[in-house]
């Protein structure tokens, strides 16, 4: 019986997966530089489901690792999971004022940008 390998990830985020604005590297570039050298890079991830629909987030990444891939610009690293990147296809993170906005996601994911109408008050 053949060995078992692990699926093939690609380890380098392209601008088909996900693309930033200057606005957002700068950014995220200034917060990297601040955070330390302990600090891998700027973790993106995705929670939740349901009504509202998925929520995107970030955090310091301590470390990468065999299921990450990234994407390295301007000075800032950003680090992502096989699976949140899934629900990330074809985003874009902009950063305007003192907030990052994640566009295209739910487009990204086939979804209408209309309620499902399950019956839940959308909190």
């Amino acid at each position: 019986m053949p060995e078992a390998t692990p699926m093939d990830y690609s380890t380098t985020i392209t601008d088909s997966d996900m693309r930033t604005t200057p606005a957002a590297e700068a950014k995220l570039a200034e917060l990297q530089a601040d955070a330390g050298p302990e600090i891998e890079g700027i973790r993106v991830f995705v929670t939740g489901g349901g009504c509202s629909g998925m929520s995107y987030g970030m955090t310091y990444a301590e470390e990468v690792n065999e299921y990450d891939s990234t994407l390295i610009r301007n000075g800032c690293k950003i680090v992502v999971d096989a699976v949140a990147l899934n629900y990330l296809q074809g985003c874009e993170i902009d950063f305007a004022g003192d907030t990052f906005t994640f566009r295209n996601v739910f487009q990204a994911v086939g979804g209408s940008g209309m309620c499902g109408g399950c019956g839940g008050s959308g909190y």
